[in-house]
């Protein structure tokens, strides 16, 4: 089998991980199998916080509906199951952000939520 000289390949490819492993402690940013194993870890935890992000959020807003329906004299669940029957379609993103910012908005649209709720009963 011929000898392989691997030439550029091999120095870019470690270049790269020790490029991104600037800044960690110690061999972490200077030694190269350390530094892999530092990257590595760091990517998958910035997959899994990706995902935790959007988890979190949801959440978030679903807090401030909750807080803002309860001003209003009424719950979260009552309040999502009558904009549902009402017809509204606004996400959850949406009515926090209405929550926060335009609480007479946010009033209104209690209101028709109340409002179609024993419609539908």
């Amino acid at each position: 089998m011929p000898r392989v000289k691997r030439g550029t390949k091999r120095r870019d490819k470690r270049k790269k991980i020790l490029e991104r492993a600037s800044g960690y402690f110690l061999t972490k940013s200077k030694l190269y199998q350390a530094a892999q194993e530092a990257v590595q870890r760091g990517l998958k935890f910035a997959f899994v916080g990706r995902k935790q992000k959007k988890r979190q959020y949801r959440s978030l807003w679903i807090v401030r509906i909750n807080a803002a329906a309860k001003l209003n004299g009424i719950s979260y669940s009552q309040f999502i199951h009558g904009l549902k029957v009402a017809g509204i379609e606004l996400d959850r993103k949406i009515l926090a952000d209405i929550a926060v910012q335009d609480p007479a908005g946010f009033t209104a649209l209690v209101e028709q939520a109340k409002a179609a709720v024993p419609a539908q009963a």
